[in-house]
């Protein structure tokens, strides 16, 4: 009975709807675009892929047009416009295509677009290329373009301008017939409008390259800008600090100026969603080298192992990188304590050195410095103490800096937890059904009676007898999990406020640059059966970015 049901069904329908996509008309496809928006809920906060197979296509169909039919022309839409974020905001892409399919990158495709003329070399190139593949079948198509290329650059100019002649005919008509199409097709012109959005800064090499860019391209003529490029990052590479600071100090004036004209745009333009906050246009070593340069004091190491390893490498320039850390190791060990001691102690009294001086440091800064530097050290985890007496005569304390310094050297209980903890920021969930598995099993407490190695070698086995559909169940709860979190914390950043944000970014790559860092040997702690599940949480909680 089904059967013939559907049967009949198939029947009306090869009567009744269309059978070729392409004869979807121009307003049935806006139609389309226009019932796919309004089927799409408010908070569209899925992955294209995502909302795309759970939605329902019956829902859009009309007129003659099944449900099938709607997706199938909604997937060859799509292929024509950008894949980004959501659904809803594929859509306005989408209906920009069907109005104009020709416009942005695919100008060039329209049937009436004038063909660009070829250039010198490509004519010459086109016009030897038969003759010198018959003479040597042999070589590729990349050897007869390095041959080709070496024997257009050795051509004379009075054989050279024959070419470029031609070229330049060309190009004028090329101009002519451009300008038709523009008048022809004004829709298709996209209209480049001059925003008052201030220029970004450059950085210091982008402005000493354009500064040196002119002088070397009038000694090398035909060089190729990628050769040029490379030479001249070379060159970069070679320069002197006292001439790399000079840029440097021109990059950071020209950043304060737009940082200016950045804040009067904004306030001119509350609805843009241009950011407040401004990346720096130095690099760490550029950074480094400016800070040197102003007095700002070198950092020591963090404890007694790191200061004889540092020591110890000046003299490991031949060893490989892979077996220095590994020497320094094996001889440290074989150190008495007493040494050892004697290193710790060094340390301290450098440590020491280092606060006076960078307390002497911060009050030359002005105030902006002062917040970046002091930002930095909180980030480095760096706890000062109060400043020795030095020889020189005592000075008078900002009280700024002072209440800055005294607050650093307080030793908060986010600062003695290995992962920083920002107010709000919300949990992250484990990133996979197993971990789920895992931490239910380490917190309930079944387990306390192993060995934390014995108790991963338990989880491990109790995972495998887990039938699929319930393996399937702890994958779907990380994945309910993981869109929850993805909108807490998106919306907790949009909640920070613009120095807020710039501190937590910059907290989390300082965390992922320290991560690689290879450090000193751990420390051997005895851990009990309770502590060990709380250390294997603290750990998956450190993973929050």
């Amino acid at each position: 009975m089904n059967g013939a049901t559907g049967m009949k069904e198939a029947a009306t329908n090869t009567v009744v709807v269309k059978s070729e996509p392409d004869d979807w008309s121009r307003d049935d496809l806006l139609t389309l675009l226009e019932r796919i928006k309004s089927s799409l809920p408010e908070n569209d906060i899925l992955k294209y892929k995502t909302m795309e197979s759970h939605f329902d296509w019956e829902k859009v169909s009309f007129s003659c047009y099944t449900g099938e039919m709607c997706r199938q022309e909604w997937q060859k839409i799509s292929m024509e416009v950008r894949k980004y974020r959501t659904m809803t905001e594929l859509i306005a892409d989408a209906m920009e295509f069907v109005k104009n399919p020709y416009k942005g990158k695919k100008l060039k495709t329209h049937p009436d677009f004038p063909k660009k003329p070829l250039t010198p070399y490509f004519r010459f190139f086109m016009e030897k290329r038969a003759k010198y593949a018959k003479i040597h079948p042999e070589m590729s198509n990349l050897d007869l373009t390095k041959i080709l290329s070496k024997k257009y650059k050795e051509l004379p100019e009075k054989k050279k301008i024959k070419y470029i002649q031609e070229f330049q005919r060309e190009k004028e008509e090329f101009e002519k017939s451009m300008a038709r199409f523009r008048e022809d097709h004004p829709e298709l012109m996209e209209e480049r409008k001059k925003s008052d959005l201030p220029e970004k800064p450059k950085t210091p090499q982008q402005l000493w390259y354009n500064h040196e860019k002119k002088a070397f391209l009038k000694l090398h003529p035909d060089v190729s800008p990628k050769e040029m490029k490379e030479a001249l990052r070379r060159q970069w590479s070679q320069l002197s600090d006292k001439k790399r600071l000079k840029w440097i100090s021109k990059a950071l004036e020209l950043q304060k100026d737009y940082e200016v004209s950045l804040r009067a745009y904004l306030d001119a333009h509350p609805e843009s969603n241009q950011e407040e906050t401004v990346k720096s246009v130095l690099t760490k070593a550029e950074r480094q080298l400016k800070d040197k340069f102003d007095g700002r004091p070198t950092k020591p190491p963090p404890n007694g192992y790191s200061m004889y390893c540092a020591e110890l490498m000046v003299n490991m320039k031949d060893v490989p990188s892979t077996e220095r850390m590994v020497l320094c190791s094996k001889q440290w060990k074989m150190m008495s304590q007493k040494e050892k001691d004697m290193y710790q102690k060094r340390c301290e009294q450098k440590k020491k050195q280092y606060e006076a001086d960078l307390h002497r440091f911060l009050e030359s800064l002005p105030s902006e410095e002062r917040e970046r530097v002091l930002m930095e050290e909180k980030l480095g985890n760096s706890r000062l103490a109060a400043p020795v007496q030095t020889s020189s005569p005592p000075r008078a304390k900002s009280p700024s800096v002072k209440k800055e310094l005294t607050e650093m050297r307080a030793p908060s209980s986010a600062q003695t937890q290995k992962k920083t903890k920002f107010s709000g920021e919300p949990k992250k969930p484990p990133m996979s059904g197993y971990q789920m598995f895992s931490q239910e099993l380490l917190t309930n407490g079944e387990l306390n009676h192993f060995s934390l190695k014995e108790r991963m070698v338990e989880i491990g086995k109790r995972w495998h007898k887990l039938s699929q559909s319930q393996k399937d169940r702890y994958k779907k709860m990380v994945e309910e999990q993981q869109i929850e979190y993805k909108t807490e914390l998106e919306a907790w950043i949009k909640s920070l406020s613009p120095q807020e944000r710039a501190m937590y970014k910059e907290f989390i790559s300082a965390k992922r640059r320290n991560s690689s860092k290879p450090g000193g040997p751990p420390a051997k702690v005895k851990v009990s059966g309770k502590s060990k599940a709380e250390t294997s949480e603290s750990e998956d909680d450190d993973d929050d970015d």
